[in-house]
């Protein structure tokens, strides 16, 4: 019972994870952020590898989901620190989340809860084929919405990480208990030895009279019919079902004087 409580926990926990992840790919996208694109994606993938090692009962696949939820707490990690501006951390200088290659932010800049967004014309701060907008009123900033999301990631994770060695590892002793490369010479097991219902005899060679024309006796010698029979069952008469004969000659016994 504790065994399974355990699985259908961690699979409960990596559902949990792979909506929340799903969520956040998406909105990542509207707002152009491709390092956290690439995250998720792997974060996603992992998380498959999880419920499938789960299921399967797959320790290996646990493990290495273990170890990518620790790598998913450290990226959670900056990003909190990133939104929050922690340390050296700034957003209007560093585009990390863009790789640099455009000016977009979270996408919940402009559409947070509560956001008013005035665009602002004819301002010197505007880049070519760029625009400046205004955005007030909002009820909770992007940045904490940002680092609420990665809170939450961190917080399904730490706990997929709990099942996840705990799981595995009684995966591990069932593994254990079970001696697979000896197969069961530990339980005394032996295979079945494969047996015939149709015992064989050697191979008998019956005399019998000549009953062919021409079959006569002559210079001691007598012919004699040959019947080759195949092998047959232990009591059986002579008999068979072959019909062929071969001639021979068969010396008479010797007479004892």
């Amino acid at each position: 019972m504790g065994k399974c409580s355990g699985r259908c926990t961690l699979v409960a926990f990596c559902c949990l994870q792979l909506v929340a992840a799903l969520e956040r790919q998406i909105f990542d996208f509207l707002g152009y952020q491709w390092a956290p694109i690439l995250a998720n994606f792997l974060h996603i993938m992992a998380v498959i590898l999880g419920i499938f090692g789960t299921v399967q009962y797959r320790s290996r696949y646990l493990i290495l989901y273990a170890a990518w939820l620790v790598l998913w707490v450290g990226w959670n990690a900056f990003i909190i620190c990133f939104y929050l501006e922690v340390g050296q951390l700034s957003q209007d200088r560093d585009f990390i989340m863009t790789f640099n290659t455009s000016l977009h932010r979270s996408w919940w800049m402009e559409n947070g809860p509560g956001c008013l967004v005035t665009p602002v014309l004819n301002s010197r701060l505007a880049l070519e084929d760029h625009h400046v907008i205004s955005v007030t009123g909002c009820l909770l900033d992007y940045p904490y919405i940002e680092a609420l999301s990665s809170a939450l990631q961190i917080f399904l994770a730490l706990f997929g990480f709990v099942f996840a060695c705990y799981v595995s590892k009684v995966f591990l002793e069932e593994e254990d208990s079970f001696d697979f490369i000896g197969g069961f010479d530990s339980y005394g097991y032996q295979a079945p030895q494969k047996t015939s219902h149709l015992q064989l005899q050697p191979l008998y060679t019956w005399l019998l009279p000549c009953a062919l024309p021409g079959c006569r006796a002559f210079g001691g010698w007598t012919d004699g019919c040959y019947r080759q029979l195949g092998p047959r069952r232990a009591g059986a008469s002579p008999g068979g079902s072959r019909s062929d004969c071969i001639l021979g000659r068969l010396k008479p016994p010797e007479k004892q004087t």
